[in-house]
């Protein structure tokens, strides 16, 4: 890795420190299955910054998908405080949602920012380069965030807050940040690599399938509220999905067949006319 890739790999890191730390701050004053609507709508924002900093060519299912997904999140806005927890105030209701969709945002523009970097790169990129930048990455949003901790005194309670652990004490406590950090890792190197293999619209648009699941999940595991707003937004962004990757299917299957050219015909032999 040359040290221009390296730098602008430590600034993307960096974003992705600052982008966990805000969702984290959202997730403690919303339900898990608001805050994950409101991420969903990260790939309006990576559309919108992969137009201008990729030149993302887009067709009318891609526009389609973009347009639901905003909606979807207009329409839990408009109902902001209709699933508000019991022990959350008004005000940390709307910092959460602000923070959540500002960390929406900023994670639309990272995947545009990491396909911009392959593309200026003066280096081939591999997929061994592409998981050294992710490496990169990652220790560069860890420092950021323990720099954090340590300057907020984090480190003092973390025992604490492993004892006080309900489920399995602490030993379960701290098996499962390990078990977090590996899956998260997990998923990083997937969300890049899907940028080196394809775009970053592609790559935000994968992300965002998880959302039914983590719809149904949050439900099923934290007894959540399933209100209609809510199930007109999964719907929205359901529908944005099918219509995105309908629209994927067909493109390549046209990408298929202009590249799949006839048979080439053998040249007709040559005509003898010498006489016998």
């Amino acid at each position: 890795m040359k040290t221009p890739l390296f730098i602008a790999s430590s600034v993307i890191g960096l974003l992705l420190g600052l982008d966990n730390y805000l969702y984290a701050y959202g997730l403690a004053y919303l339900p898990v299955s608001t805050s994950s609507l409101i991420v969903g709508t990260q790939l309006a924002f990576n559309a919108i910054f992969a137009f201008f900093m990729v030149k993302q060519k887009f067709t009318p299912f891609s526009i389609n998908a973009v347009v639901l997904l905003t909606i979807g999140c207009g329409v839990l806005a408009s109902h902001a405080d209709g699933d508000r927890p019991a022990h959350v105030t008004y005000k940390q209701y709307v910092i959460g949602f602000l923070m959540t969709l500002i960390a929406a945002i900023l994670y639309g523009f990272i995947l545009p920012l990491v396909e911009l970097t392959y593309k200026k790169a003066r280096q081939e990129i591999t997929y061994t380069l592409v998981l050294e930048i992710q490496m990169v990455m990652s220790l560069a949003a860890s420092c950021f965030c323990l720099v954090g901790m340590i300057i907020d005194g984090d480190f003092k309670v973390i025992a604490t807050e492993a004892r006080e652990f309900k489920i399995g004490g602490s030993m379960f406590y701290y098996t499962l940040i390990v078990i977090i950090g590996i899956i998260w890792q997990g998923f990083l190197v997937g969300a890049i690599g899907i940028v080196f293999c394809a775009s970053s619209l592609a790559s935000g648009v994968l992300v965002s399938v998880l959302l039914p699941v983590t719809e149904v999940l949050a439900v099923a595991c934290f007894r959540e509220k399933f209100k209609a707003d809510k199930g007109v937004a999964l719907l929205l962004s359901l529908w944005g999905f099918v219509s995105y990757f309908y629209g994927e299917i067909k493109s390549g299957k046209k990408v298929l067949e202009n590249t799949q050219s006839p048979e080439t015909e053998l040249p007709p032999l040559p005509v003898n006319d010498s006489t016998v």
